[in-house]
């Protein structure tokens, strides 16, 4: 055996996995997954989606489908978002809450139908994720479908993404919305869904395809060759990442966790109190009245050094107040960014903190987020 295949023994695999090691792509673990962190380099991977346009396989996502007539109750039940202010062919951000009001994950719900949602979940939660919503929505007359397995997830990012799915498609993209949704044939398969939706803080589109090899690998090559004449790049996770961190987009395990609630994750306008009961809203309620004692900020370095996931946050006179939890450079900005929990009196704009980078401290400072904002369009 390989030391390649000895490394990867147990990792589970998408259907371009083939196709990202005969690309040359650097594969990492990745929450139980064998994934591509890079192939021509994080740097380049990140500027191609803020100026032009950049392909992910994001296929390792889950998809679980809530079917049936008490559907809608079933997904107001288990989220925190408002789901019956959903349109047919709408989506929104929301999240999976225990009882503490702390995060199961967050995931992305669209509105199929009066009686069909589909929950787009994180993929180093997935058997958690499916396992809790088939267990919180047992006493409703609907059915929760793992659908994991069956799609191929493509995201085409960036503000030249839109120029290369109409290459692609017979769909008129421009009336889709940012977070709506629709089905048409795209490199030639029928009632393929094409969300405009994505984590990297660009515009751009998610399509969703069967998930057997050789479709997978015609439509990702197919991709690439619509996006040549603008640039393109397949991009993996370490761009994913500093892009999704540009635009201060919370990951699961960093700015949320089962011991962050709501509020401290600064995550409250996504969280709909007046809809009524739902679960975790309770001890959000207690929470709220009892007041923050951390709260996520965004913190840009003002003194060399980068500050890392986990590095301890100081305040000027040399308590440790907090904890990064994502940081590093950020290539569109050129600056050295992180989000990190500190007390609220520490949160304002303008707060200068310490920041431990190998046993140095580092000043930062805390700024208005998210760091980036991709520019309007001229109409």
């Amino acid at each position: 055996m390989s030391p390649t295949a000895e490394v990867n023994t147990g990792l589970r695999k998408t259907a371009l996995n083939a196709v990202h090691r005969k690309m040359g792509a650097k594969m990492v673990d990745f929450g139980g997954w064998d994934m591509p962190v890079e192939y021509s380099g994080l740097i380049a991977e990140h500027m191609a989606v803020r100026t032009g346009v950049g392909v992910f396989d994001v296929s390792h996502m889950g998809d679980i489908l809530i079917r049936g007539p008490q559907s809608l109750p079933a997904v107001q039940h288990i989220s925190m978002n408002d789901a019956s202010k959903l349109q047919p062919g709408q989506a929104h951000y929301s999240a999976l809450l225990y009882p503490e009001g702390t995060f199961v994950d967050d995931v992305i719900v669209h509105k199929l139908g009066d009686n069909d949602y589909l929950l787009v979940i994180n993929a180093g939660t997935r058997e958690k994720d499916v396992n809790w919503v088939r267990q919180n929505v047992r006493e409703f007359r609907c059915h929760a479908d793992n659908l994991s397995d069956y799609y191929t997830q493509l995201a085409i990012q960036g503000p030249k993404a839109v120029d290369v799915l109409r290459k692609l498609t017979n769909v008129d993209l421009t009336p889709i919305k940012n977070y709506w949704f629709t089905y048409g044939t795209v490199c030639g398969l029928p009632n393929t869904m094409i969300a405009r939706t994505g984590y990297t803080g660009e515009d751009g589109f998610e399509i969703y395809i069967p998930s057997d090899e050789p479709t997978s690998e015609r439509v990702w090559y197919e991709v690439l060759g619509a996006g040549r004449e603008f640039g393109i790049l397949p991009c993996g996770l370490g761009a994913r990442n500093t892009l999704r961190l540009e635009s201060k987009m919370a990951l699961y395990g960093h700015e949320i966790s089962d011991t962050i609630n709501v509020w401290e994750a600064d995550l409250g306008r996504y969280c709909k109190m007046e809809k009524g009961n739902f679960i975790g809203r309770e001890a959000l309620e207690k929470a709220k009245t009892a007041g923050l004692k951390r709260i996520l900020v965004g913190l840009e370095m003002i003194e060399r050094g980068i500050g890392r996931d986990s590095y301890k946050v100081f305040s000027e006179a040399g308590g440790q107040i907090g904890e990064i939890t994502s940081g590093s450079p950020a290539p569109f900005l050129k600056k050295n960014i992180a989000l990190a929990y500190v007390p609220p009196e520490y949160s304002q704009i303008g707060t200068i903190v310490l920041v431990e980078v190998r046993s140095q401290k580092v000043k930062a400072q805390v700024v208005s987020t998210p760091f980036y904002k991709r520019p309007k369009k001229e109409k």
